[in-house]
């Protein structure tokens, strides 16, 4: 399994794409006048507490008060709102907590206006970004990501990833870090410092302990609000999380992103750097991986799969609803219910993929084919599980219901990537077409599926609009050449003016409609 992170530069966006295999994965776009992401901690003023909703809307400096509710304080909320008292008005220089007397927690079951008052200034940190017409949803427990660990200020809890199987790794992670744990801190313990060292998790802990320490120093005289911590660029944030061994390059078209992530990565795996390319040919580096066909056939209402089969992804206003369909997928299996499966299970795994792709949240509701054999129920729910453990976003997934319908919950802290693959219809009509592009993937798919269901001495021909039929032949090699090096048949291709641009029909020899 190879994977690659391609990062193309504009004067107002930064867009990052994850491949993994070639396939694209994840999709993020960081803009320049973006000031509200996730991680950063502001310093910021409780506009007001609301009793009814145990909560506060808070002055962040956005358009739309943020909003944070008692469950989000933090147990230690006292102890922080004093620290923060004494440093911002310069009282308190020494900022390590290790002589900072805690206060003590406050009730789990209280309620907000007797925790924190009208204009009380207070450290948040924003867990989910602005979306729609809400703003940010933040908390006041906050927490310093670095590379194998999370330090968790006013706090003395070490926690390890669930994601860690082994028992005797834990408790080895756990005392190595309770060892070097300042007094004051929390620390969770990443999934990617299984089998690491000492050494390599301290310097991880004095990075983050810089940080703070830095963060500290704007608190003294600060305006609310403002922002003390700032999380590090979508570039490093994207690799600090998902960066391993199986990472075979990183392809920057910008000279100034290209030094920061060589620095970075230098950082976190020296031995790696050299993966760190400056990309600098004519043809823009997303067209150069595929990535814009990739972005044009994984966007859009259906979502093609191989062999015919495809999805149908709805959004409503409170969840999200994808129908798997069988398509005109050859029936290779023994029965339907061996096709079912395996439609089943192609399409478990693409769901996982769109999930991530899409950056969807919320509720999701997946009408898969059914099934009535409880084995495959299970095979199916297990690989959909698999398939999804390698998502970074919290979630959670429901076996199958007696009507093959599977509920996933999955957060979000993110507006959902919505791309427009539909254009202008080229023949006037006031209706979008999907894009050309995708029409050649649907060309590819039906002639796979003719060409494993007809006989290997039966012609076959298409007929197509003269510009498709152009770029299906022209150049070298052509598309019709490949056709032929893959499935060893050639086949005709014949231009009729009649046609709408998108029209195609596959015909046999004697001119007769197959598809």
């Amino acid at each position: 399994m190879n994977r690659e992170l391609i990062v193309r530069s504009n004067s107002v966006a930064v867009d990052f794409a994850l491949l993994k295999d070639g396939k694209l994965i994840e999709l993020h776009k960081d803009e320049n006048d973006h000031n509200f992401n996730v991680g950063d901690i502001l310093l910021a003023k409780i506009r007001k507490p609301v009793t009814g909703l145990n909560a506060a809307f808070v002055n962040v400096g956005y358009e739309k008060d943020a909003f944070l509710h008692y469950h989000d304080l933090g147990p230690q909320l006292a102890s922080m709102l004093k620290f923060v008292k004494k440093v911002s008005t310069g009282k308190l220089r020494d900022y390590s907590l290790k002589n900072f007397p805690f206060e003590k927690d406050i009730d789990k079951h209280g309620t907000i206006n007797h925790v924190v008052k009208a204009n009380q200034s207070l450290l948040v940190q924003i867990v989910k970004e602005p979306i729609s017409t809400k703003g940010p949803r933040i908390s006041s427990e906050l927490s310093i990501a670095g590379r194998y660990l999370v330090m968790v200020p006013f706090s003395d809890r070490v926690s390890v990833s669930q994601k860690i199987e082994s028992n005797q790794e834990k408790d080895r992670l756990k005392r190595l870090v309770k060892s070097i744990k300042p007094k004051g801190f929390g620390v969770i313990i990443r999934t990617v410092a299984e089998g690491k060292k000492v050494a390599e998790l301290d310097k991880d802990l004095q990075n983050l302990l810089d940080k703070w320490t830095a963060m500290c120093k704007k608190l003294y005289k600060a305006r609310t609000p403002s922002k003390v911590l700032v999380e590090v660029n979508r570039a490093s944030s994207i690799l600090r999380d998902v960066f391993n061994d199986t990472f075979t390059g990183i392809h920057v078209d910008d000279e100034t992103l290209y030094t920061q992530l060589k620095d970075y990565v230098h950082e976190i795996a020296p031995d790696k750097e050299s993966i760190v390319k400056l990309y600098s040919s004519s043809v823009p580096i997303f067209e150069k991986f595929g990535i814009e066909r990739q972005i044009k056939t994984s966007f859009g209402r259906t979502a093609s799969m191989s062999k015919g089969a495809y999805l149908v992804i709805e959004h409503t206003e409170a969840l999200h609803v994808i129908d798997v369909n069988s398509g005109n997928r050859s029936n290779k299996a023994n029965n339907q219910e061996d096709t079912a499966l395996e439609v089943n299970m192609l399409a478990a795994t693409e769901i996982a993929r769109q999930l991530r792709l899409r950056d969807m949240g919320g509720i999701i509701v997946v009408d898969f084919i059914d099934m009535v054999k409880s084995d495959h129920r299970k095979k199916l729910f297990d690989h959909l599980r698999n398939e999804m453990k390698d998502d970074r976003a919290k979630h959670k997934i429901l076996p199958p219901s007696k009507f093959g319908l599977v509920q996933i919950t999955r957060q979000r802290v993110r507006p959902e990537v919505n791309i427009k693959t539909t254009e202008v219809n080229p023949s006037g009509s006031s209706q979008e077409v999907e894009a050309p592009i995708v029409l050649i993937e649907k060309i590819n798919s039906d002639l796979e599926h003719l060409l494993k269901n007809t006989q290997k001495d039966k012609g076959i021909v298409l007929n197509t609009h003269p510009f498709i039929a152009a770029y299906l032949t022209k150049g070298f090699p052509s598309i019709r050449s490949k056709w032929f090096l893959e499935h060893r048949k050639w086949i005709k291709i014949q231009p009729r003016d009649a046609y709408t641009y998108l029209e195609y029909h596959f015909k046999d020899k004697d001119g007769k409609d197959i598809i």
